[in-house]
């Protein structure tokens, strides 16, 4: 059969019979390793891949030319932001804790309550499946704030994003997040944990059946996750008690530790020790473990991650922003650490982040030879499907999951290149992403995501945005106006005849 293009893909469905993908590179998977192939063939049938070479011999009823273009493993955003993202609202605005970012004891005793709608938070979900998709992330884990919620997540919105992820076509491992305590601001700079570990354990149990009733549903693409909302937030017996389903259920836990100064101080005044210490002490440190972000792991706390298993989520733009970063990439790694890749901000650009990573680890390691954008490419594909026990996902190779991505190398923007691995790292984004497959489905297409339409949505995402920050002045210190709390980067002239 003639090559076709990709504009006679069927989005939104798996196309029917054996299809042949082509372009100028394709990153297979040989002996362990990727392997770029120039001019390479993907082939695959429901789902499946069948065959990564050159010179296919068998029967297909489609071949689709991508031309100058890299056809890759979908990537892997085990920490994907799946709210409105309000991280940006800290970029400039300091300090956080009398920006709202949170709760104020006023607040508390006022009660806190739900800041979404149930549509509002089904919403969100969907749109940040979409963006997801746009970048060419086929497998994430989703990520959202507590701060805005009476006080964890609600099995209802985890149905609707179990549906969302379906009716999409994203792969997702996911339950909703619970927790035993949360931060109060006291006074302007002093921060207090605050517990009710009756409430964690509800959540926990919530999160049991959730995955029970929806693990391997839509074909596969939801899996359960167990995910406490942070270590500071956790009290031993729910951690104890999520191991212990973790095991029951066969799944992973994700946790957040050993990622920030307010963190640290507080689980020393609450246990004596670092958070990774304190949970090595206690048996729940294991390769069940998924712990983003280790920007302010120790060297002890780093040897026992390396000798228990745990899988580090590194999300370097975001850390970077904050004036963090994981210190090192190179040195985790030849710890033995696992190491995958998260986004955690909104665009879900892994590429960028993946550029990110880089510069910060060859900063820290004062060393430009002690990393290569492959060994970050590798933790957004290889990385991620090691931290979720899955050796079908992360490469391109027979019985391997069709979970596949599209990066265009000839847009306008692009610098020409002899290596494809590199100019996407270095000079890339997500924007060039062409095609998005999941399990053999075409999620997306030239900018277009099957089932939702993203310019709408995005409409609808900042007049969310809007109504959010509208009730900043109730949940900050001293309840001053929106404009005191966020001043513009510049003095703003309205148009005096608008």
């Amino acid at each position: 059969m003639s090559a076709t293009g990709p504009d006679t893909l069927p989005l939104g469905r798996r196309p029917e019979g054996r299809t042949l993908l082509t372009a100028s590179w394709v990153l297979g998977h040989k002996d362990g390793a990727h392997r770029l192939l120039r001019n390479g063939e993907v082939v695959f049938e429901n789902g499946e891949i069948l065959f990564v070479g050159h010179g296919f011999s068998g029967e297909v009823a489609r071949r689709v030319d991508f031309g100058e273009a890299l056809v890759s493993p979908g990537l892997i955003d085990l920490d994907a932001l799946s709210d409105l993202d309000t991280t940006i609202l800290g970029i400039d605005h300091h300090p956080g804790w009398a920006k709202g970012r949170v709760w104020p004891r006023s607040y508390i005793e006022r009660g806190p309550y739900e800041m979404y709608s149930p549509d509002e938070l089904a919403f969100q979900k969907r749109f940040a499946f979409g963006q997801l998709l746009l970048n060419g992330i086929t497998t994430a884990a989703p990520i959202a704030s507590l701060f805005y919620r009476e006080w964890g997540e609600t099995v209802a919105e985890f149905d609707a994003a179990a549906d969302a992820a379906g009716e999409l076509g994203l792969r997702v491992y996911l339950s909703p997040a619970y927790r035993s305590g949360g931060m109060v601001l006291e006074e302007p700079g002093r921060m207090e944990p605050v517990f009710d570990e009756a409430r964690g354990l509800a959540g926990l149990a919530d999160a049991i059946a959730f995955i029970e009733r929806q693990d391997g549903r839509h074909g596969g693409l939801v899996r359960g996750m167990l995910v406490p909302d942070r270590v500071e937030t956790s009290t031993l017996g729910l951690l104890e008690r999520t191991d212990a389903a973790a095991r029951d259920l066969g799944c992973k836990i994700r946790l957040h530790m050993a990622q920030g100064g307010m963190e640290v101080d507080t689980v020393r005044k609450l246990h004596g020790s670092t958070a990774p210490v304190w949970l090595a002490r206690a048996g729940l440190l294991s390769d069940r473990l998924i712990a983003p972000h280790a920007t302010n792991a120790t060297e002890e706390d780093l040897g026992l991650y390396a000798e228990h298993g745990v899988s580090i989520v590194h999300c370097p733009l975001v850390s970077a922003r904050g004036g963090s970063t994981l210190n090192s990439f190179s040195a985790c790694r030849k710890r033995g650490i696992n190491i995958a890749m998260g986004t955690d901000t909104t665009p879900p650009d892994m590429l960028m982040n993946l550029l990110v990573g880089l510069i910060a680890c060859r900063v820290n390691d004062r060393a430009p030879d002690r990393i290569r954008c492959a060994d970050l490419f590798d933790a957004a594909t290889l990385g991620g499907a090691r931290a979720l026990g899955r050796d079908d996902l992360g490469r391109l190779a027979p019985g391997a999951r069709a979970d596949i991505a599209v990066f265009g190398l000839d847009d306008v923007a692009m610098a020409p290149s002899i290596d494809p691995i590199t100019t996407l790292v270095v000079g890339g984004s997500g924007k060039v992403t062409r095609a998005t497959f999941v399990d053999g489905r075409v999620a997306m297409l030239s900018g277009k995501v099957a089932g939702i339409d993203m310019a709408a949505a995005r409409r609808q995402a900042q007049a969310q945005y809007d109504r959010l920050i509208a009730k900043y002045p109730e949940r900050s210190w001293g309840n001053p106006p929106v404009a005191e709390i966020f001043p513009p980067s510049y003095p703003i002239e309205d148009d005096a005849h608008g």
